[in-house]
């Protein structure tokens, strides 16, 4: 059995393949900051369980997030909320539900980064004056950021991968794109070899700028 491979067709179909892929990055993007944002809030609130009401809501939205599956959270929001008179565009809807699905990721690194730095540190600018709030901008988040990086960064990977699930709600991803192309030429294999290396680019281009990040950071560290 030979193994017959033509590219030329998906290869012709390029433009579709790079518009698909600037609109994996937007919403990619799109998600980060919204996981990063609430990642952060949502971290913080789960250091300190003295905050019952807080601690609590937080804790539950984690344990929910991460519970269930991503693409059923997609599902939901896509088809799940025109039954409660509630539309949304596919693009709004994938963006909501990468980036809460991230989100509780995130948390979880942010409170462990948080709290592995010494509590004396805490102590201390509290001890010279500064509020609870003032500590936690000015001496633990800039050292806990530090410690976040490595973790994040495969957080980021993850999320990256994990955009391909949008195009099952109709967003006109790379993954969506090479689908339509599939249908058209009916040549799977190499659209998916070819969907395989984008994604392979894009992660491997936000591990090279995670490492240069991390290095400035350590570099500044020393001086």
């Amino acid at each position: 059995m030979s193994l017959d491979l033509d590219f030329a067709p998906v290869f012709a179909s390029s433009n579709a393949l790079l518009a698909g892929t600037v609109v994996t990055i937007e919403i990619t993007l799109c998600a980060l900051a919204l996981s990063c944002i609430l990642g952060l809030i949502i971290g913080v609130a789960r250091i300190n369980p003295q905050r019952k009401v807080v601690y609590g809501i937080a804790s539950a939205y984690v344990a929910v997030i991460r519970g269930t599956p991503l693409l059923v959270q997609l599902f939901i929001w896509y088809y799940g909320l025109p039954r409660v008179g509630v539309m949304l565009p596919s693009f709004f809807c994938g963006v909501i539900g990468l980036g809460l699905y991230s989100a509780s990721y995130v948390s979880e690194i942010v409170r462990g980064a948080i709290t592995s730095i010494d509590r004396g540190q805490n102590e201390a600018a509290r001890s010279l004056g500064m509020s609870s709030k003032q500590a936690m901008m000015k001496i633990i988040l800039p050292q806990a950021v530090v410690r976040m990086l490595p973790p994040l960064g495969n957080e980021f990977i993850a999320l990256i991968k994990n955009s391909a699930l949008v195009s099952l709600i109709t967003i006109h991803d790379v993954m969506q794109q090479g689908n339509t192309i599939i249908s058209n030429t009916y040549r799977d294999l190499e659209t998916y070899l070819v969907i395989a290396v984008i994604y392979f680019v894009l992660t491997s281009i936000t591990v090279t700028a995670l490492r240069y990040f991390e290095k400035r950071h350590h570099q500044r560290g020393e001086q």
